[in-house]
């Protein structure tokens, strides 16, 4: 297994508990391994220790996650696989981080629904199960009781998400101040977002700046006004934005519009003027341009296929 996978998420959920100790509310937290002993080695050399065997699970389960890492996709164990068909019907909500997504595919529980993976095996998955409608550039994924996450990182984002629909926004934000984690990352953020590239560069004042510009979308990004915030004229800040980035700075506020654009479109019923509005369009026309140059659809068609949909199951 990976171990982020498994760790990432119980610490989400374990900061949970920890917020709502007295009030006696949050999550009771169990590990089961597939294998024939509790000691689980990890891809990365760590081993962690299971309370017990899949098959020795008692009681209710309410969200059962599936982990990612090489076991996952090397599995073919068909009681594994029938036991997560079984489970399937029982549970509230049913998850898989990363490669995770392999066994849930094995068992049929993702035929016909929309899912992800981590980016590097997103094809695989999709070659080996067609049945699974694959969009492979997504954080996390909801289809009714099914869950799907991106890699390692990603299903903390996923947890969050979890958390957040169980005790409210607030909890949420709580646990990902808690937790330092730099954003809390909706599922319709794409696995290779603008704002995620702000981290690659190695200069201190032009990482701030992107951040800043992903939190104030609705002022004035011009080369010349971002220049002056980073004390540069703007001729050679274009060319060290461009050089560090991978992309000219009108591109790269695009970018951050319009995936601030689709999470409006995904998590609210907004209409577009003030989606367009709030991210700093200067109208749903200048939006729709936008939109269709970077994503290749237009808004509202956007928002008819991805709109989050109402928990089921």
């Amino acid at each position: 297994m990976e171990e982020l996978d498994i760790v990432g998420p119980w610490e989400v959920f374990q900061s949970v508990n920890n917020a709502l100790r007295d009030e006696g509310r949050g999550y009771q937290l169990e590990l089961a391994s597939t294998s024939g002993r509790r000691a689980v080695n990890g891809d990365s050399g760590l081993t962690l220790i299971a309370d017990r065997h899949y098959t020795a699970v008692k009681g209710e389960i309410d969200t059962l996650i599936v982990s990612g890492g090489t076991g996952s996709l090397r599995m073919h164990n068909s009681r594994v696989v029938e036991w997560l068909r079984r489970m399937s019907g029982k549970v509230r909500r049913m998850v898989s981080i990363c490669t995770g997504a392999f066994l849930l595919a094995e068992a049929g529980l993702l035929n016909g629904r929309r899912v992800t993976t981590h980016w590097r095996f997103a094809r695989t998955l999709a070659l080996r199960y067609p049945l699974v409608i694959m969009e492979p550039d997504r954080i996390y994924v909801q289809d009714g009781h099914v869950y799907t996450s991106a890699g390692v990182t990603a299903g903390m984002d996923l947890s969050l998400a979890l958390v957040e629909e169980d005790f409210g926004s607030a909890i949420a934000l709580q646990v990902a101040q808690a937790l330092v984690l730099f954003l809390r990352r909706p599922g319709g953020q794409t696995q290779f977002s603008a704002i995620l590239a702000a981290q690659a560069t190695e200069y201190r004042s032009l990482h701030e700046l992107q951040i800043w510009m992903a939190n104030n979308l609705r002022k004035d990004l011009s080369v010349e006004n971002l220049a002056d915030r980073v004390a540069m004229s703007p001729r050679n800040f274009a060319r060290v934005f461009a050089r560090e980035v991978g992309v000219a700075p009108a591109r790269f506020v695009g970018q951050l519009r319009v995936e601030a654009a689709r999470r409006g479109l995904e998590t609210s019923d907004k209409g577009l003027e003030e989606i367009a509005g709030a991210v700093g369009f200067s109208g749903a026309e200048a939006m729709r341009r936008t939109f269709r140059r970077f994503i290749g659809t237009l808004p509202q068609t956007y928002r008819e296929r991805f709109k989050r949909r109402e928990r089921t199951g």
